[in-house]
């Protein structure tokens, strides 16, 4: 996924919009709790990235495994500031992997998107430009974090499997904002699963990722 300031814009306007919020603030994990739990998953996999495999694609079509890091890379460090209702800038593209101690560094950058997530009063107001619930823009990380995770295993052939409150965590939102996402280029078309798929397998799709596919490579 590719974001600017903006983020999955939404008109918000919608019945079914309104009773998803309300369903994902249901959800009794916080973000904090639920962006841990993500981070403890997506931070090993990001860790074990050997150096030969940064050229591999990735289900995302315009990413290599170096380009998805460094997409992943601007995405927790942006939103610790989205979580502070600051300005973010997904502009700003610079190459985190030309740093020697790149592994270490995304480890310390997604602690502090985790911290800054589980502070005080960051899930409440509005945040972004275009001033969405704190809430909805924190689902936007956590789906980040858990689907570009599994984009990494996948390109690299290892497994990945998030945490069930995590996915439990996600399922309405991204049903929400998938009809915008679309519109905006942020996911593709949604993907057909036979019966049986899991939980996580159908979220995916609703993404355009087909979880039965690997990368060519």
């Amino acid at each position: 996924m590719t974001y600017d300031d903006t983020h999955h814009g939404t008109d918000g306007t919608s019945a079914r919009t309104d009773e998803s919020h309300l369903a994902f603030e249901k959800t009794e994990a916080s973000l904090g709790v639920l962006l841990r739990a993500a981070s403890d998953r997506a931070v090993p996999l990001v860790a074990g990235t050997d150096d030969a495999s940064l050229g591999a694609p990735t289900p995302c079509a315009e990413y290599d495994v170096r380009a998805l890091l460094n997409h992943l890379f601007s995405v927790v460090v942006n939103f610790q500031a989205l979580a502070a209702k600051e300005a973010a800038d997904f502009s700003a593209t610079p190459d985190r992997l030309a740093e020697p101690e790149w592994r270490e560094c995304f480890a310390a950058e997604t602690g502090k998107l985790v911290d800054a997530w589980a502070a005080p009063g960051a899930e409440e107001g509005t945040s972004g430009a275009m001033g969405l619930p704190a809430r909805t823009v924190g689902a936007m990380v956590l789906l980040d974090l858990t689907v570009h995770a599994w984009d990494l295993a996948r390109a690299t052939g290892r497994e990945f499997e998030p945490a069930p409150e995590v996915v439990a965590g996600l399922v309405d939102e991204v049903e929400r904002m998938a009809p915008m996402a679309r519109k905006m280029n942020v996911f593709g078309d949604a993907v057909e699963l036979p019966a049986g798929a899991s939980v996580f397998e159908r979220l995916l799709a609703t993404t355009g990722r087909d979880p039965r596919v690997r990368p060519a490579g």
